[in-house]
């Protein structure tokens, strides 16, 4: 398996990972069954509290990641991105970019991205234009609820749902029209778009 690394900061937003995990470790609708596996990440093995109260237990520190052998780095929201903290993430993901992997960040996490430079020439969002404060790929800013480009995957608080999307296609974990069905369903929540969904599996 190749592992996709969650990484657990203190405070870290609870509806903003949820269906990207899920769906990577789910095997039901994988183009490639037993591909993934999910490791959590943090400076530390100490307990991380989100913001939501849940107490998460991380797998790994940053020092164990190997991101030779890794697939992707998702990193999550929480205030703590914007008071400074995460230096030691951002800096994993930097790592994770110059060895060509994937990063796929959401809320607060974007502005870890924009500090070491890892969103100066990519095309990128957040949750408003304003948030990433002073960074170099101010231009390259769009205003959508997610964004994909060249390896970076990024999208405000409230849109989990896209950015979900997106980190399903750039894994290829689903066919694309499994993903757009997946998507569908949740957008719609009817019987009719989990028939598509299940169709577009069995196409």
């Amino acid at each position: 398996m190749t592992t996709v690394y969650l990484a657990l900061v203190d405070g870290l937003s609870d509806w903003e990972y949820g269906h990207a995990a899920a769906q990577i470790n789910i095997q039901a609708f994988q183009q490639q069954p037993g591909r993934y596996e999910i490791k959590t990440v943090a400076v530390s093995l100490d307990p991380v509290r989100t913001i939501g109260g849940v107490r998460m237990l991380p797998d790994v520190t940053i020092a164990d990641v190997d991101v030779a052998g890794s697939a992707m780095l998702i990193l999550i929201g929480s205030d703590s991105w914007e008071a400074g903290a995460n230096v030691a993430l951002g800096q994993l993901a930097r790592r994770f970019r110059e060895a060509g992997k994937p990063v796929a960040a959401i809320c607060g996490a974007t502005i870890g991205l924009a500090r070491e430079g890892l969103l100066d020439d990519v095309k990128h969002t957040s949750n408003f234009p304003g948030e990433l404060g002073e960074y170099g790929g101010s231009e390259l800013y769009q205003d959508v609820r997610a964004m994909r480009d060249r390896g970076v995957i990024t999208a405000g608080g409230a849109s989990a749902l896209e950015w979900t999307r997106e980190i399903l296609l750039e894994l290829e974990a689903y066919r694309p029209q499994t993903v757009d069905a997946w998507y569908g369903l949740y957008r719609e929540d009817n019987m009719a778009a989990f028939e598509r969904l299940m169709a577009s599996v069995q196409d």
